[in-house]
């Protein structure tokens, strides 16, 4: 994998998104169904945030045995809307930006997914476990990394 290639190369751009009035127990279905730990909030095309799995177990508050307690986590996740747990501060890219951007953006910072955009509008996603897999194919990128 060549870290001076553009992130387009290597984002996934088949993307599961939400929007704002979403509920959580949508948010909790798409985690369950896709096996994902990212979702992508947008208003149309325009992202506007993101919910990581992260998010959604700090709503989720833990697990308990309880059959009350379980009622009450279902009616709070089928009442409270996505934008309550979003992360909308989020760093962004742009298509042609390099992927080497995105190994110091994950290595400075506590996120393990990057939306790129462009022209405002959701086109992409990498995380770190997209960069980690090309690793595991192509080990020459750590030779690489050590140069840029």
């Amino acid at each position: 994998m060549n870290l001076l290639a553009p992130i387009s190369s290597i984002m996934q751009t088949d993307l599961i998104t939400l929007e704002k009035k979403d509920t959580i127990a949508q948010v909790a279905a798409i985690f369950k169904k896709h096996n994902i730990h990212h979702i992508p909030v947008v208003d149309g095309k325009k992202l506007i945030g993101i919910v990581s799995k992260s998010d959604f177990l700090f709503f989720q508050r833990g697990f308990s045995d309880s059959f009350e307690e379980q009622l009450v986590d279902e009616l709070r996740m089928k009442h409270y809307e996505v934008e309550k747990i979003m992360t909308s501060g989020i760093a962004k890219m742009e298509p042609t930006d390099k992927i080497n951007v995105a190994l110091e953006l994950f290595k400075i910072n506590a996120f393990h997914a990057i939306p790129i955009v462009e022209e405002d509008e959701l086109v992409g996603l990498v995380t770190t476990y997209d960069l980690l897999k090309r690793v595991g194919i192509d080990k020459s990128v750590v030779n690489q990394y050590e140069l840029v």
